[in-house]
């Protein structure tokens, strides 16, 4: 089905295992002709696939000195930028493409190379919340003017309209008289109603391979500088208005909304205790994602003076594959220093599935799991240059595409501010089974009979009892 035509050019910066994988959605599904795609990449790595489809294929790395240099004679008005790159600062590039009038779509905010670590900033500076507030920033005065689609994959990106979906089905099941919201305060609002507390980014990936991780090798399911780049970072989470106290280790920002804190401690070190459907109890890592500090800063709710009255606690729970666990423990025992060898799993992957969904709780009904059971089976027959967890992403990456071009004038926005029925209308189809399910869960669940914690038994929504400690 063609959702979309697009008459300007295309060019994809970076073509890892999210460029592949798209690449194929994009000649299925939006009308153009191919000679107007172009893939601008740092590696030589996808360059068959490239040449499988007869797409213009240029190495050449995008950095802070030559960017103008290289993507200029490449966009212009009415073009479009699809950033699925690492190390390439996408304020950056989202001010080149207002600059120049083209469309923008990237999947993460990143910063320059070294941006994440560079010791001359604080942590709350090089922080995912500094970055998104310095893309926020350029929206100023650019209402009406092209769109630029931030942080538009599975999560962040997918997630957030699971969670708009999520509500609806919790309002239905719960009885409520509910008309669907047409705007930040009504979904804020609802979230209120409805009385959610929190909200879990809750993974799952089982996804095995034909032969195991080896010594000094870094195996993972998608990006492996993705992952370490943002399991490095400071975790970082939405921050509630039920808590009660700021972890021990926890940090507010000093500027911007102050929807979200920092823990003194990478993600990839620090663990929660999180629920799905398949899985049931686990630990997963609190890895920084955008989407723990847009979910909490979307659903916000201010009394009639501007002071907070609602805000849920949001954050990511991520348990990769198995192989992805042993290669975090491994690099954190090496002090954060990345493995010599790395290993996207593809074509070895023999079975699994990522079973990637929000998690809602605190409400009436305790605790609702939606989202997606996609299977490696189901992902290969699907799409090609896909895994189970790459599908989920680049289903995401065409709806936001999709969206933008119908949508060519919005501005910068979030995967929070844009319609989460077209774009689950585009990215169902590959999402594989989209279930809900209750559950009696909570991070109090067989604590007693282990160790005499201490535990806020009178809320078992305070993030003190989902960490890991």
């Amino acid at each position: 089905m063609i959702h979309a035509s697009f008459s300007g050019r295309l060019v994809m910066l970076g073509f890892g295992s999210i460029g592949q994988g798209v690449l194929p959605l994009i000649l299925r599904h939006i009308d153009m002709p191919r000679d107007r795609i172009t893939i601008v990449t740092a590696e030589p790595r996808g360059r068959e696939i490239a040449a499988e489809y007869g797409i213009r294929f240029v190495q050449q790395p995008v950095t802070r000195e030559n960017y103008k240099d290289v993507l200029v004679p490449e966009l212009r008005r009415g073009d479009f930028l699809l950033n699925l790159s690492v190390d390439v600062s996408s304020v950056a590039l989202i001010a080149l493409c207002q600059e120049i009038g083209a469309l923008y779509l990237d999947t993460c905010i990143e910063p320059w190379a070294g941006g994440y670590t560079d010791p001359s900033l604080t942590p709350s500076q090089r922080s995912n919340y500094a970055l998104r507030e310095s893309a926020r920033a350029l929206r100023d005065g650019v209402k009406g003017r092209p769109t630029a689609v931030l942080t538009h994959g599975a999560n962040p990106g997918l997630v957030s309209h699971l969670v708009k979906e999520a509500l609806l089905n919790l309002a239905r099941d719960l009885e409520l008289d509910v008309v669907v919201p047409t705007d930040r305060e009504g979904w804020a609002a609802l979230a209120e109603r409805l009385g959610v507390k929190v909200i879990h980014i809750a993974e799952r990936d089982t996804q095995v391979a034909d032969r195991p991780k080896a010594r000094g090798e870094f195996v993972n399911t998608w990006s492996i500088d993705g992952f370490v780049g943002e399991g490095c970072q400071p975790a970082e989470l939405g921050w509630g208005t039920h808590e009660k106290a700021l972890p021990p280790d926890g940090n507010r920002h000093e500027f911007g909304c102050d929807a979200a804190i920092w823990l003194a401690r990478p993600g990839a070190s620090t663990r929660v205790r999180s629920w799905t459907p398949l899985e049931g109890p686990f630990h997963g890592f609190l890895i920084t994602h955008n989407e723990a500090i847009s979910l909490a800063d979307y659903y916000t709710v201010r009394d009639a003076a501007g002071a907070v009255r609602y805000r849920p606690t949001a954050h990511y729970a991520y348990h990769p594959c198995d192989d992805a666990v042993l290669s975090v423990h491994e690099i954190a025992g090496k002090n954060w220093e990345m493995q010599p060898q790395k290993r996207l799993m593809m074509e070895e992957i023999t079975s699994g599935i990522d079973e990637l969904g929000v998690l809602l709780m605190g409400h009436e009904k305790g605790a609702y799991w939606y989202g997606s059971r996609l299977s490696i089976e189901q992902a290969r027959a699907l799409a090609p240059h896909n895994n189970a967890t790459s599908l989920q992403v680049t289903a995401a990456v065409l709806a936001g595409l999709v969206w933008a071009i119908e949508n060519p004038r919005a501005g910068i926005v979030e995967a929070d501010e844009i319609d989460h029925a077209r774009c689950m209308e585009i990215m169902r189809p590959y999402l594989g089974e989209v279930v809900g399910e209750y559950s009696d869960w909570t991070p109090l669940q067989d604590r007693e009979q282990l160790f005499p914690e201490e535990l806020d038994r009178q809320d078992p929504w305070q993030f003190k009892n989902f960490r890991v400690v």
